[in-house]
């Protein structure tokens, strides 16, 4: 049994299909098969079972695939420490859609600035995407938006930021002197998409006071979402930290509810079983930088 035969099981677990995998891997089905079979054979196990011409994980084989991770994550991980004796270290950075949006460009550069022997690469994507990388050990580390409760995951608030309700100039809300809560009952919303940790907070509030609104738009992109407040007349909660130079420049307005102020946390997450050296450390202290926030404060 070889790295490579624990590279290719991974594979065919998260594709389900062992054409696919190979075609990934640019090798040959027929090597695939035989990989899995010498797995199984080695273990005296069943690791898939094959329903409706496709592969199904076994018990056995979830368990595999949990140690598979691990081992094939330290042996990729002691590959790049010793490849990386002149003092550069690689670590993949991942952030939520909103913080790619307004943060991770700062903390990147701040990371270049502080860190030389750090050679950072991003990803971004939503909440759920973001636990399942880092669970699969393909990041090391990220700063999400949203509620992560998988136990395997270490969860670190480490940057304060608020959502907050606007709308355009145009909008009716704009010209009413108080907005309540069961104002926004029936009312045009452009929403994120579903995973997003924004998306799921405001839904909370909603179900919490039994609001229903009418979702007109859904996006995964902030400027998308802009554009669908300020010229279809839509309604969007978003981070203060994306909406701040709209506000200031009057382009669009925010609705002055204690109500629609909904603080969070921006947090640090990495898996349990990561070890914390110098360079993560230096990567956390560069996201820490930007912990407070005085926007809302200005803004109201």
């Amino acid at each position: 049994m070889t790295i490579r035969h624990l590279r290719i099981f991974i594979e065919v677990a998260d594709n389900g299909k062992m054409s696919v995998a190979a075609e990934k891997l640019f090798i040959s089905q027929p090597t695939v098969s035989q990989t899995i079979r010498e797995l199984e054979e080695h273990y005296g196990v069943l690791l898939f079972e094959r329903l409706c011409k496709r592969l199904h994980i076994t018990p056995e084989g979830e368990r595999l695939l949990s140690y598979a991770r691990k081992v094939v994550k330290q042996y990729d991980d002691l590959e790049e420490k010793m490849f990386s004796i002149n003092g550069i270290t690689k670590i993949y950075i991942g952030a939520t859609i909103t913080i790619g949006n307004c943060l991770l460009s700062d903390i990147i550069l701040r990371i270049k600035e502080n860190s030389p022997n750090i050679d950072p690469y991003a990803y971004v994507n939503n909440t759920s995407t973001i636990e399942e990388r880092l669970l699969k050990s393909e990041l090391d580390i990220a700063l999400v938006e949203g509620k992560i409760t998988n136990p395997n995951l270490i969860c670190i608030p480490a940057v304060d930021d608020y959502l907050v309700l606007v709308c355009s100039n145009e909008h009716i809300f704009c010209k009413k002197q108080e907005i309540n809560p069961w104002d926004l009952q029936d009312m045009d919303f452009v929403m994120r998409e579903r995973g997003s940790g924004t998306r799921r907070l405001f839904e909370e509030y909603l179900m919490d006071n039994g609001i229903t609104i009418k979702t007109r738009w859904e996006t995964n992109c902030p400027g998308a979402m802009k554009n669908a407040i300020m010229e279809h007349q839509c309604l969007g909660v978003l981070s203060i930290r994306l909406v701040e130079e709209e506000i200031r420049n009057g382009m669009m307005h925010l609705i002055n509810n204690p109500e629609f102020k909904w603080e969070r946390n921006f947090s640090i997450v990495y898996h349990k079983d990561k070890i914390i050296d110098k360079a993560m450390e230096e990567v956390m202290e560069a996201i820490y930088q930007y912990k407070e926030i005085a926007l809302l404060e200005k803004v109201y």
